[in-house]
């Protein structure tokens, strides 16, 4: 009795459950996910060395995403979700946990995408993206774990919470969303532990650079790598500088507003700053920290960088990134930060001269922070592949001005940077053969044209050169491949060409290596090669110079005797090759099989097998005890049956054998059968 009351309070207890899931599920309506992290544009970032708590879970979201378990009616979907970003630094198996708060009555799902260079949303239609999943439909603890079995775990009740650990890989970036299927909106922690990979940033945070505004009111601070928004004190409480001319009353993280990290913080003075060099330096803030990476691990206290202000003048034309080859884009840069919103789109700002003509067709900023960059690029209408010295020109733009720093200062119209573009170059070589019979000698040659002065030569299993001209050599006269790569530094090319090196000959013969009394023997020349002489000797006294030689006879004796065929030939180079046959004349060529074999190892009658089975073709041969059993058989009739069974001595007695062969003569199909005595 205390057993059914116990199993039916267990029932009413799972049915209370349920019940309360079902009254959830239908008194809440899936809605648009709005909130930062339920969009995989605006994941939470994570790493590997700490928990990361989500209290509740807003109702949202149910949108299909791409996934192998959408099969057989069941689509699969991101419902209630959150999306976690991070990047592997080393190569090896991720292991995760999704602990529940509510573990009895909550339902985790979680799928795992590689977005290495794609846009995130790109989950819900590329399945290709996915790397592994659990849909369990059951309540519990969830994961990846070396208690999984499979990678990808689908949808149903039964179905294992914790999949396989998957491999990740070094330098690629990854999402892992995690749904509750259960509207209760009680929320989790996700921890990472059990794998061999990393995905712990080793790079400690640091400040990288900072540049002062024109009029010294506001400092851009550059990290070395993202830190968490959240770390950042509204007040700026953490920087102060040196000397203390301005005190930072406001810190703002670029981008903090719609997402989580930022490696750009922008400081704002309570005064402006008179022209000169300051540092400025970080130490905890109000919140009992500096600034803090994915991992919470803080910029080190009392490090500084350098901040200049630059007294206001208008900004010239700097310097230009060297153009690599063939350029269709050129990169200028400014000592100080310049309005991106004063660079004409369509390039009208600029002009190139140069030995011919280089028309621009467009211009922006690049990488602005609030409208600002210290680089822009401009857009050519082709690539530049003639070597010149150029110069890029400012001029009054479309847009009324030239280009405009943030001091609102204008550049002068014609300031200007000069450049250098290199010829682009040719791999392409010329070679002269000299064939031999014993070797093949390969002159190699490169023009260096468009001052090349690098050679990369890779010869198919003869090694590599750096020399402009090498010479190869080559035993096995087969066609071989070469390739060759050029450099002048900045520009370079591949070429790749097939040797017509094809002068390989060899000796080869078809013949019946047994011949049977009256026999016309016949010769085939199966040689390889371009070939314009055969030398035959057939061993009988004939010879022959023909490619397709007569038929040969052999006299047959009272015992079997060899004769040695030879082929010799010949190419267009005066290269010979040779090929030596051994042909057997036997004095018998009648199939017969014996009807007694004594095998007692005294060298007379101890095998028993077809006899004279030359030129028998597809030849089988069986031999069966008197109770049917098989006891020997065989394809081959010079293979023999010694009177064992499976490596014992088989009883004396009769035995029954069956033969089937191809006569080529009758050009039919033998079959015969007897019985032998085996006698002890």
């Amino acid at each position: 009795m205390s057993s059914f009351l116990l199993h039916t309070n267990n029932w009413l207890k799972h049915l209370t459950i349920y019940l309360l899931l079902v009254i959830s599920m239908l008194g809440a309506t899936a809605q648009p996910c709005t909130q930062l992290g339920q969009n995989p544009g605006t994941a939470f970032p994570v790493c590997g060395t700490a928990n990361f708590e989500q209290q509740s879970v807003t109702i949202c979201g149910d949108r299909r995403l791409a996934s192998p378990c959408n099969r057989g009616g069941v689509t699969v979907t991101d419902k209630n979700p959150y999306y976690y970003k991070f990047t592997c630094f080393r190569s090896g198996t991720l292991g995760f946990i999704i602990r529940p708060n509510s573990p009895q009555t909550s339902d985790y799902d979680w799928q795992l995408f590689d977005v290495t260079g794609r846009d995130p949303n790109v989950i819900f239609t590329d399945i290709n993206t996915v790397v592994a999943s659990n849909w369990s439909g059951e309540f519990g603890i969830t994961g990846a774990s070396n208690a999984g079995n499979r990678v990808v775990e689908c949808t149903g009740s039964g179905v294992p919470l914790f999949s396989a650990m998957p491999n990740i890989s070094q330098g690629r970036q990854y999402i892992l969303m995690i749904s509750h299927y259960t509207n209760s909106q009680r929320g989790y922690t996700l921890s990472f532990r059990g794998g061999s990979a990393s995905i712990t940033d080793p790079l400690e945070p640091a400040m990288s650079s900072a540049d002062a505004s024109c009029d010294g009111t506001t400092i851009r601070l550059k990290l070395n790598k993202k830190i968490n928004c959240s770390s950042i004190t509204t007040t700026g409480s953490e920087f102060r500088l040196i000397p203390s001319l301005a005190n930072i009353i406001q810190a703002r993280g670029f981008g903090c507003t719609n997402g989580f990290d930022t490696d750009s913080i922008i400081l704002t003075l309570n005064q402006g700053l008179p022209p000169g060099n300051y540092q400025l330096q970080i130490g905890n803030g109000t919140d009992g920290n500096t600034l803090l990476d994915y991992c919470d691990r803080p910029i080190a206290t009392n490090t500084q960088v350098s901040v200049t202000v630059i007294p206001v003048n208008p900004t010239p034309m700097d310097s230009i990134v060297p153009p690599g080859c063939a350029p269709t884009e050129l990169e200028l840069v400014f000592a100080k930060n310049m309005r991106c919103n004063s660079v004409a789109a369509d390039g009208s700002d600029f002009r190139i001269a140069g030995p011919y003509a280089v028309n621009v067709i467009g211009a922006n900023g690049l990488n602005c922070v609030d409208g600002l960059s210290k680089r822009i690029r401009i857009r050519l209408s082709g690539p530049m592949q003639r070597a010149g010295s150029f110069r890029v020109n400012l001029a009054s733009g479309s847009d009324g001005n030239t280009l405009i720093d943030e001091c609102a200062e204008s550049t002068p119209v014609g300031s200007s940077v000069e450049f250098q573009v290199f010829d682009t170059v040719s791999a392409r070589f010329d070679y002269r053969l000299d064939l031999g019979c014993s070797e093949d000698t390969v002159y190699l040659n490169h023009d260096g044209a468009n001052g090349v002065n690098q050679w990369n030569w890779t010869f198919e299993a003869n090694g590599r050169s750096t020399e402009q001209n090498p010479v190869i050599r080559y035993r096995d006269f087969r066609p071989k491949q070469v390739a060759l790569i050029v450099s002048n530094g900045v520009c370079a090319d591949t070429f790749q060409t097939v040797l017509p090196i094809d002068h390989y000959i060899e000796a080869r013969m078809q013949v019946d290596t047994f011949v049977c009394p009256g026999d016309r023997v016949l010769f085939k020349d199966t040689s390889i090669g371009e070939l314009i002489r055969w030398a035959w000797q057939f061993g009988n006294g004939n010879e022959s110079t023909q490619q397709i030689p007569p038929p040969q006879s052999y006299q047959t004796g009272l015992t079997n005797y060899p004769v040695e065929a030879i082929l010799i030939i010949e190419n267009d180079l005066g290269c010979t090759d040779t090929i030596q046959q051994t042909l057997t004349v036997v004095n018998n060529c009648y199939i017969d099989v014996p009807n007694a074999f004594t095998p007692n190892r005294d060298g007379r009658n101890d095998f028993f097998y077809p006899l004279n089975a030359y030129q028998a073709k597809n030849l089988v041969f069986h031999v069966y005890n008197r109770y049917g059993q098989l006891v020997f058989n065989t394809i081959n009739w010079n293979n023999r049956w010694d009177g064992t069974i499976n490596g014992k001595t088989a009883d004396p007695g009769t035995y029954v054998w069956m033969l089937r062969y191809d006569d080529q003569k009758l050009k039919r199909t033998i079959q015969r059968k007897g019985t032998v005595l085996l006698i002890r």
